[in-house]
Order: structure tokens, then C-alpha cells, then sequence
């Protein structure tokens, strides 16, 4: 794990997803060297310094993609704006849920993004999906070199990612590649879903995953007997409950596991274990709907996995960080042992050897994630080498 700041772990999970997503190290320093004192600080007066020097370095990406519109250098400068798209997003993650401003620089950072993938030619849609009277928005990538109806995976998000984050890391990329769709979904609970349409999170994940099912059984270009799910983080939950209720995925696949989230907050209320965001009891409330802590603990009990796997009759892949020091290894291994019934079960650690070690990976993702980007292809019929066709 690179350790920009040694004493916060939130500031260097910061730092490091953006690497992953696309960061420049040059703009990196210039975005940290003046936080090494914030850093120290407390969560509100450090994560408002933290913003100010990402929001600079995005707004100075953004003029400069200007200057390249105007000499009508459209490449270069969509791919500033993802840059620059980059930088707004974590500076947001970061902020109170109620901080002033965040919505703004929020809808700054989505039309940024936006801007910047059509300019330079990102094979990316933005779609919405029908959902309990308003829509699910999600990205949507084609895979590359296939005729007819493709296998596709849905991806959903962790407690606190986004789908422009996942987008960002690679695995939709990966997956084009090898002949494989990506349907990437802000679920209820996470990004827009969450701050723009006020949906907050729900244990019962199949609810809004059958949703997702339903939307794609109505494009002519996906194959509706390929369609796999792959969950990050807390996603190490979401996905296998909504494999093992919604009986039309095809696979599973889950980047960290996340067997027993109740167990996880119990823990964090005994202060052990690294918390992924600051302001992090705040943000649960906000992200599940609770009115206090106590209202969230009654509400994180129904989260875990028991009871629930041996429903699984699908291949599915549990992954996890050997390091993770926000989700133990157990939890992993729990899932595994309680695949009974997939036909096609692994458990795959990631050790020092390929990296990818921390939770979820993000100290390396690119391995990691071509483990996993192959397992889809493999287990959906894509492709994990390129033919003259491809």
C-alpha cells in the first residue's frame, strides 16, 4: 500500500484509488505536499484542506482542457476532464454526507466525467434503468468484437464507491477485451442513487438487482442467459445475496469479501479494524437511512450471508486481500465454505506475489482484477486471448 501520509489510513485509501482510477503521480504531489499537518488534523478541518487542493487541481485540468477545446484538441482534452473528474470525486467522497457545497462539486464531477469520456472517446454509455418509480443509473460498456447478444456482468459498489470509480479502475476495460459487456450500477445507497434520488441502502439486494435483470432481458444486445453480477466491498455482500434470490445470473463474482457486515460494525464500534471513510457513523446513517447509530445497528444485523449461500447454483468466485485490514480473511473464507451447491466454486487470495493484497485490491488492482476478468470470461463464454477476429 503506498502511505503518502503515515498516520491516516482514509487519506491514503484516498490517495490510492485515485492512482488506480487514473492519476497522475506528478499531480498527486502537487495535490498532497501541502497536507501533511491537515492530515493530522481532525476529520472536518482535514478533509475540508483535502478538498481545497483536489478541487484546485481539477479546476486547473478543466482550464486547460478549455485552452484544448479551443484549439480544437478534443482528445486531449476529455482526457483531462476524466482527470479532472478523478480529483472531484475524491475530494467528495470524502466530505460530510450534509458538508456545504458537496452536492455541487458531486454534479460538477458526474457532468465533468461525462464531458470527458465522449471527448475522448470513451466506449462508455450513461443509461437509467426503471426503478420504484424513478431510475437506477448505471454506465454501460459493449463488449469489443462480438456479433449478436453478449455476455454482460453487472457491477455494483461498495459502501462508498461509485459507478464512474469502478469504471475507472479497469475491470469494464478488462472485460470489453475479452469479449465480455459491463453494466455498471449506482445501487440504492451509492452515488446517484443515494444523493440524487435519495434511494438508501437495503439488505435485500435482489429487490433492486431483479430490476437491473429486467432492463437487460430487454436489449437485443445482451445475451439474458450470460449475465453475471460482481460486487466490490461491501458489494462482497450485495452480489452473493442477490445470486443467490434472483436465480437469472448466470455467475457471481466478488472483489473482497464481506460475509457478515454486522460482525464488521460491531468491531468498528470496539475501534478495531480501519474505517474506509471519515465521518464514517454519519455516512452509514446516511447511506442506510437511519436516524442514529442505534437505528443502524438494528439495520446492519439483517446484513450477512448465513442462510443465504446455499441458495447459490451458479459458478462464483470469492476473492479477497491477503492485508486486508478492513474486511478479515475469514470472511472470505466463510463464503467459500458456504457454496455448497455452485458447481463451480473458488476461493482466490491475493498474496505479495501478484499484489492486489489490501482490501478490495485498490493497492493494485491490475492483476487482480484480470484474475477476475478472465474467471467471467472463462465461466460466460468470452475470451482470455486475442484472435484475428477480436
Amino acid at each position: 500500500m503506498f502511505k503518502y501520509f503515515p498516520t491516516n489510513y482514509v487519506w491514503n485509501l484516498s490517495v490510492d484509488l485515485s492512482i488506480e482510477m487514473g492519476a497522475r503521480i506528478g499531480e498527486i504531489e502537487e495535490m498532497c505536499a501541502p497536507l501533511q499537518e491537515a492530515a493530522k488534523a481532525p476529520d472536518a478541518a482535514g478533509t475540508r484542506a483535502f478538498r481545497e487542493t483536489w478541487v484546485k487541481m481539477a479546476d486547473k485540468l478543466v482550464s486547460l482542457a478549455e485552452e484544448d477545446d479551443a484549439k480544437g484538441r478534443v482528445i486531449s482534452a476529455g482526457d483531462k476532464r476524466i482527470r479532472a473528474s478523478n480529483y472531484m470525486q475524491i475530494a467528495e467522497r470524502l466530505q460530510a454526507h450534509d458538508a456545504e457545497g458537496r452536492l455541487d462539486l458531486y454534479k460538477r464531477f458526474l457532468a465533468t466525467f461525462l464531458k470527458g469520456a465522449e471527448q475522448s472517446g470513451a466506449p462508455v454509455e450513461r443509461v437509467e434503468i426503471p426503478y420504484e418509480g424513478t431510475h437506477l443509473s448505471a454506465l454501460y460498456v459493449p463488449a469489443k468484437g462480438v456479433n449478436g447478444p453478449q455476455p454482460l456482468l453487472v457491477q455494483v459498489n461498495g459502501l462508498d464507491s461509485t459507478k464512474e470509480m469502478k469504471y475507472l479502475v479497469g475491470l469494464p476495460e478488462w472485460l470489453r477485451q475479452r469479449g465480455v459487456a459491463s453494466l455498471i450500477v449506482d445501487q440504492p445507497g451509492t452515488g446517484e442513487a443515494l444523493r440524487l434520488q435519495k434511494l438508501h441502502a437495503r439488505y435485500d439486494s435482489e429487490h433492486w438487482a431483479s430490476a437491473v435483470v429486467d432492463w437487460l432481458e430487454t436489449r437485443d444486445d445482451v445475451d439474458p442467459k450470460r449475465i453475471g453480477m460482481e460486487g466490490v466491498s461491501l458489494g462482497g455482500y450485495y452480489c452473493p445475496r442477490a445470486v443467490a434470490f434472483e436465480p437469472r445470473f448466470a455467475c457471481g463474482a466478488i472483489w473482497g469479501a464481506n460475509h457478515d457486515w454486522r460482525d464488521v460494525q460491531k468491531r468498528r464500534l470496539e475501534k478495531e479494524g480501519n474505517f474506509p471513510v471519515p465521518h464514517y457513523w454519519n455516512h452509514v446513517c446516511w447511506v442506510w437511512g437511519a436516524r442514529d447509530i442505534d437505528e443502524f445497528m438494528q439495520i446492519a444485523e439483517n446484513v450477512h450471508l448465513d442462510g443465504v449461500l446455499d441458495r447459490i447454483k451458479v459458478p462464483f468466485l470469492v476473492t479477497h486481500g491477503q492485508k486486508d485490514s478492513q474486511i478479515p480473511l475469514k470472511w472470505a473464507e466463510r463464503t467459500y465454505e458456504q457454496l455448497v451447491n455452485s458447481p463451480k466454486r473458488e476461493l482466490k487470495v491475493f498474496t505479495d506475489r501478484e499484489g492486489g493484497v489490501q482490501h478490495s485490491s485498490f493497492d493494485n488492482s491490475a492483476n487482480a482484477g484480470a484474475y477476475i476478468a478472465d474467471w467471467v470470461a472463462e465461466t460466460l463464454g468470452g475470451r482470455t486471448a486475442i484472435s484475428d477476429k477480436s
